[in-house]
Protein backbone atom coordinates (compact mmCIF):
# COMPACT_ATOMS: atom_id res chain seq x y z
CA UNK A 1 0.00 0.00 0.00
CA UNK A 2 1.65 3.35 -0.84
CA UNK A 3 1.93 6.22 1.69
CA UNK A 4 -1.18 8.24 0.59
CA UNK A 5 -3.18 5.83 0.27
CA UNK A 6 -1.74 4.54 4.12
CA UNK A 7 -2.30 8.39 4.58
CA UNK A 8 -6.18 7.92 3.47
CA UNK A 9 -6.88 4.81 5.76
CA UNK A 10 -5.80 6.55 8.51
CA UNK A 11 -2.65 4.17 9.67
CA UNK A 12 -0.22 5.02 12.27
CA UNK A 13 3.26 4.64 10.62
CA UNK A 14 6.49 5.64 10.05
CA UNK A 15 7.59 7.79 6.91
CA UNK A 16 11.22 9.08 5.85
CA UNK A 17 12.53 10.47 2.60
CA UNK A 18 15.34 8.51 1.20
CA UNK A 19 16.51 11.17 -0.68
CA UNK A 20 17.18 13.06 2.61
CA UNK A 21 19.30 12.17 5.54
CA UNK A 22 16.84 13.04 8.23
CA UNK A 23 14.69 11.19 11.26
CA UNK A 24 11.70 8.88 10.38
CA UNK A 25 8.67 11.24 10.66
CA UNK A 26 5.27 9.70 12.51
CA UNK A 27 2.38 9.86 9.58
CA UNK A 28 -0.99 10.76 10.59
CA UNK A 29 -0.39 12.08 14.50
CA UNK A 30 -1.23 15.10 14.46
CA UNK A 31 -1.32 18.41 17.31
CA UNK A 32 -3.76 20.98 17.30
CA UNK A 33 -4.34 23.94 19.22
CA UNK A 34 -8.02 25.05 20.40
CA UNK A 35 -8.57 28.89 18.90
CA UNK A 36 -10.68 29.45 21.94
CA UNK A 37 -8.67 28.01 25.38
CA UNK A 38 -5.62 27.35 23.50
CA UNK A 39 -4.99 23.98 25.08
CA UNK A 40 -3.70 21.51 22.65
CA UNK A 41 -5.43 18.19 20.98
CA UNK A 42 -3.73 14.93 19.99
CA UNK A 43 -5.18 13.32 16.76
CA UNK A 44 -4.43 10.07 14.60
CA UNK A 45 -5.95 11.01 11.38
CA UNK A 46 -8.97 12.09 12.21
CA UNK A 47 -9.67 10.76 15.40
CA UNK A 48 -9.02 12.58 18.57
CA UNK A 49 -6.57 10.57 21.07
CA UNK A 50 -6.24 13.76 23.55
CA UNK A 51 -8.06 14.61 25.66
CA UNK A 52 -10.57 12.05 25.43
CA UNK A 53 -13.52 13.08 23.86
CA UNK A 54 -16.96 12.65 25.90
CA UNK A 55 -20.64 13.09 25.49
CA UNK A 56 -21.53 16.98 26.86
CA UNK A 57 -24.56 16.17 29.19
CA UNK A 58 -24.80 16.63 32.67
CA UNK A 59 -26.54 14.76 35.44
CA UNK A 60 -29.01 16.45 37.62
CA UNK A 61 -28.48 17.92 40.82
CA UNK A 62 -30.87 15.39 43.06
CA UNK A 63 -28.73 12.16 41.47
CA UNK A 64 -27.10 10.00 44.06
CA UNK A 65 -23.94 9.81 44.40
CA UNK A 66 -23.56 6.36 43.23
CA UNK A 67 -26.10 6.35 40.10
CA UNK A 68 -24.24 9.45 39.16
CA UNK A 69 -20.69 7.49 38.53
CA UNK A 70 -22.23 5.18 36.28
CA UNK A 71 -24.01 8.11 34.61
CA UNK A 72 -20.24 9.65 34.23
CA UNK A 73 -18.63 6.62 33.75
CA UNK A 74 -21.29 6.08 30.29
CA UNK A 75 -20.89 9.74 29.14
CA UNK A 76 -17.00 8.80 29.26
CA UNK A 77 -17.16 6.07 27.46
CA UNK A 78 -19.93 7.22 24.73
CA UNK A 79 -17.65 7.57 21.70
CA UNK A 80 -15.48 4.69 22.10
CA UNK A 81 -18.40 2.05 23.25
CA UNK A 82 -22.12 3.28 22.64
CA UNK A 83 -23.31 -0.37 23.81
CA UNK A 84 -20.96 0.05 26.88
CA UNK A 85 -22.37 3.36 27.82
CA UNK A 86 -26.01 2.18 27.12
CA UNK A 87 -25.58 -0.91 29.57
CA UNK A 88 -24.04 1.32 32.16
CA UNK A 89 -27.02 3.64 32.06
CA UNK A 90 -29.16 0.27 32.75
CA UNK A 91 -27.29 -0.70 35.64
CA UNK A 92 -27.91 3.42 36.48
CA UNK A 93 -31.72 2.70 36.04
CA UNK A 94 -31.82 -0.60 38.45
CA UNK A 95 -29.74 1.58 41.65
CA UNK A 96 -32.19 4.07 40.93
CA UNK A 97 -35.63 2.10 41.12
CA UNK A 98 -33.74 1.16 44.70
CA UNK A 99 -33.62 4.70 45.71
CA UNK A 100 -37.32 4.48 44.60
CA UNK A 101 -38.24 2.13 47.30
CA UNK A 102 -37.70 -1.22 45.19
CA UNK A 103 -35.33 -3.88 45.64
CA UNK A 104 -32.72 -3.08 42.77
CA UNK A 105 -32.11 -7.00 41.86
CA UNK A 106 -34.81 -7.11 39.05
CA UNK A 107 -35.34 -4.24 36.84
CA UNK A 108 -38.61 -5.76 35.67
CA UNK A 109 -40.29 -6.62 38.36
CA UNK A 110 -39.32 -3.04 39.98
CA UNK A 111 -41.01 -1.05 36.94
CA UNK A 112 -43.95 -3.75 37.57
CA UNK A 113 -44.46 -2.94 41.24
CA UNK A 114 -43.57 0.93 40.80
CA UNK A 115 -46.51 0.75 37.96
CA UNK A 116 -48.66 -1.17 40.39
CA UNK A 117 -48.34 2.07 43.04
CA UNK A 118 -49.21 4.63 40.13
CA UNK A 119 -45.67 5.50 37.89
CA UNK A 120 -46.62 8.27 35.92
CA UNK A 121 -46.95 6.29 32.21
CA UNK A 122 -43.88 8.47 31.15
CA UNK A 123 -41.63 7.61 33.55
CA UNK A 124 -42.63 4.10 33.17
CA UNK A 125 -42.02 4.51 29.60
CA UNK A 126 -38.48 6.17 30.02
CA UNK A 127 -37.30 3.15 32.57
CA UNK A 128 -38.41 0.25 30.11
CA UNK A 129 -36.87 2.39 27.34
CA UNK A 130 -33.44 2.41 29.39
CA UNK A 131 -33.93 -1.17 30.24
CA UNK A 132 -34.68 -2.65 26.68
CA UNK A 133 -31.79 -0.55 24.91
CA UNK A 134 -29.54 -2.01 27.95
CA UNK A 135 -30.34 -5.22 27.68
CA UNK A 136 -29.86 -5.54 24.09
CA UNK A 137 -26.86 -3.39 23.48
CA UNK A 138 -25.03 -5.87 24.72
CA UNK A 139 -26.59 -9.29 23.16
CA UNK A 140 -25.54 -10.02 19.43
CA UNK A 141 -28.25 -9.24 16.45
CA UNK A 142 -30.20 -7.07 18.69
CA UNK A 143 -30.14 -3.31 18.65
CA UNK A 144 -26.65 -2.10 17.08
CA UNK A 145 -25.72 1.16 19.02
CA UNK A 146 -22.60 1.80 16.80
CA UNK A 147 -24.45 2.51 14.03
CA UNK A 148 -27.11 4.04 16.30
CA UNK A 149 -25.15 6.47 18.06
CA UNK A 150 -28.44 9.40 18.25
CA UNK A 151 -30.44 6.59 19.91
CA UNK A 152 -27.67 5.87 22.19
CA UNK A 153 -26.94 9.33 22.94
CA UNK A 154 -30.70 10.32 23.81
CA UNK A 155 -30.71 7.90 26.57
CA UNK A 156 -28.74 10.55 28.76
CA UNK A 157 -31.69 12.35 29.28
CA UNK A 158 -33.81 9.61 29.91
CA UNK A 159 -32.24 9.42 33.98
CA UNK A 160 -32.55 13.32 34.48
CA UNK A 161 -36.46 12.91 33.36
CA UNK A 162 -37.43 9.95 35.67
CA UNK A 163 -35.29 11.85 38.33
CA UNK A 164 -36.74 15.27 38.28
CA UNK A 165 -40.37 13.50 38.20
CA UNK A 166 -40.01 11.23 40.93
CA UNK A 167 -37.32 12.98 43.02
CA UNK A 168 -36.78 16.37 42.35
CA UNK A 169 -40.63 17.58 41.61
CA UNK A 170 -42.07 15.81 44.84
CA UNK A 171 -39.03 17.50 47.23
CA UNK A 172 -40.01 20.80 45.75
CA UNK A 173 -43.44 20.54 46.76
CA UNK A 174 -43.14 19.51 49.95
CA UNK A 175 -40.49 22.16 50.81
CA UNK A 176 -42.84 24.93 49.78
CA UNK A 177 -45.63 22.79 51.80
CA UNK A 178 -43.75 22.66 54.88
CA UNK A 179 -43.39 26.63 54.61
CA UNK A 180 -47.26 26.97 55.38
CA UNK A 181 -47.92 28.04 58.62
CA UNK A 182 -48.44 25.01 60.89
CA UNK A 183 -52.58 25.87 61.65
CA UNK A 184 -53.12 25.23 58.24
CA UNK A 185 -51.48 21.95 57.88
CA UNK A 186 -53.42 20.77 60.97
CA UNK A 187 -56.33 22.06 59.14
CA UNK A 188 -55.33 20.03 55.50
CA UNK A 189 -54.87 17.17 58.05
CA UNK A 190 -57.74 17.56 59.54
CA UNK A 191 -59.75 18.19 56.11
CA UNK A 192 -58.54 14.97 54.46
CA UNK A 193 -58.21 12.41 57.08
CA UNK A 194 -54.61 10.86 58.66
CA UNK A 195 -55.30 7.73 56.53
CA UNK A 196 -54.92 9.36 52.96
CA UNK A 197 -52.87 7.89 50.90
CA UNK A 198 -50.15 9.14 48.20
CA UNK A 199 -49.71 7.88 45.22
CA UNK A 200 -47.01 8.92 42.34
CA UNK A 201 -48.99 10.56 40.34
CA UNK A 202 -49.42 13.58 43.74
Amino acid sequence: MGVLARLGAGELFLWSNKDHNYSASVANLHLSQCYSCHKHALWLHDKLLHPTPHLHVECISDMSSEIRADFEEAREIFFLSPRGAAALLRLAVQKLCAVLGESGENINDDIASLVGKGLPVKVQQALDTLRVIGNDAVHPGQIDLNDNRDIAASLFELPNIIIDEMISEPKKIEEMYNKLPASKKDAIAKRDGTARTKTFDE
